[in-house]
C-alpha cells in the first residue's frame, strides 16, 4: 500500500490543502493519506493556534468525503514539538514492511528542510512529494537541501552529460534539471528521492480565510469546505473577540427594534 503522512498546523484546513492531497493520490496512486494536525509545532511556536481539538474537527469535516484521506491524531498532546523524524517514525511502526511511505509538503515549507531536526535521517525514512509553485525548478528543490545530500559539482556534471547522451532535451541551461528530469519531475540523489507535484492552483492564504470568517458562510466557503465553513462561524472561530462581541450587540439590537415596531403596529 501507498501512503503518505501530511503535517502541518491546519489552521485551518482549506481548499489548497485537499487539492493537494487529491492531486498528489492521483498522480502517484496514494491510497491513504495521513493528515496529521501538529499540536506544537516546532517552527511556529510564537504563533497563537485556534485548539487542536476544532483544527481536528475540521480535518474530520473536510476528509470525510475522500476514502483514502484520514485524520490522524499522530501528533496529539505529545507535551512536545511535533518533529517530523519523530511522527513518521512512530509513523512506520503502525505500517507494514510491504507499505511505501511518502512524506506530503508544499514547498514554501520545503524550503526550510534543512534547518529541520535530523533533515538527512527524515530522507532516509521516506520519499517526498513536493507539491510546486510556478517557476520552481527542480535547481532549488537541490539547493534547499541540507549540506551533506546536496550533489557535488562533479555529479552534476557527469548526470548532464549522461541525460545529453541519451537524447534528453538540452533546452535548459541548469545540469541539475538534466540530471532529474524535468519532464518527469524527479530528484533521485544518493539519501535522498523528491517527487515534484505541479500544478496544483488553489492558493488560500490566512489573510482571506480570517477576512471572510469575519463575513459570512458563504464567502468562507470559497476558501473551505462547507461543513468547515459552518463550524467556524458555529464556533466562533478565526474572529477577533471584540469584533465578535460587537457583531453580536447589533444583531441583538437588531432584534429589539423589530420586537419595539411590532408591539407599535
Amino acid at each position: 500500500m501507498k501512503v503518505a503522512f501530511f503535517g502541518g498546523t491546519f489552521d485551518p484546513v482549506h481548499r489548497g490543502h485537499l487539492a493537494v492531497a487529491r492531486a498528489a493520490a492521483d498522480k502517484f496512486g496514494l491510497d491513504r493519506i495521513y493528515f496529521a494536525p501538529a499540536d506544537i509545532p516546532p517552527h511556529k511556536q510564537k504563533r497563537k493556534l485556534v485548539d487542536f481539538q476544532h483544527r481536528f474537527a475540521m480535518l474530520a469535516l473536510a476528509t470525510a468525503d475522500d476514502k483514502r484521506f484520514v485524520p490522524s491524531l499522530l501528533d496529539a498532546h505529545t507535551g512536545a514539538p511535533n518533529y517530523s523524524i519523530d511522527t513518521v517514525r512512530r509513523l512506520k511502526t503502525m505500517l507494514k514492511k510491504t507499505d511505501k511511505l511518502y512524506f506530503l509538503i508544499g514547498m514554501d515549507a520545503f524550503k526550510d528542510i534543512a534547518s529541520w531536526r535530523q533533515p538527512e535521517e527524515l530522507f532516509a525514512e521516506c520519499e517526498f512529494i513536493v507539491a510546486s509553485r510556478p517557476g520552481f525548478s527542480l535547481t532549488q528543490v537541490c539547493a534547499v537541501l541540507p549540506q551533506s545530500l546536496r550533489p557535488s559539482v562533479a555529479t552534476i556534471k557527469q548526470r548532464s552529460l549522461r541525460m545529453r547522451q541519451s537524447g534528453h532535451s538540452t533546452a535548459t541551461k541548469s545540469p541539475v534539471a538534466h540530471q532529474a528530469s524535468a519532464e518527469n519531475g524527479h530528484v533521485i540523489l544518493p539519501g535522498v528521492t523528491v517527487h515534484l507535484l505541479p500544478d496544483v492552483h488553489e492558493r488560500v492564504s490566512s489573510t482571506q480565510i480570517r477576512a471572510a470568517a469575519a463575513k459570512s458562510v458563504k464567502q468562507l466557503s470559497r476558501y473551505v469546505p462547507l461543513d468547515v465553513a459552518e463550524y467556524v462561524r458555529k464556533e466562533r472561530l478565526y474572529v477577533a473577540p471584540g469584533e465578535s462581541r460587537q457583531k453580536e450587540a447589533v444583531r441583538r439590537g437588531k432584534m429589539l427594534s423589530l420586537q419595539q415596531g411590532s408591539q407599535h403596529r
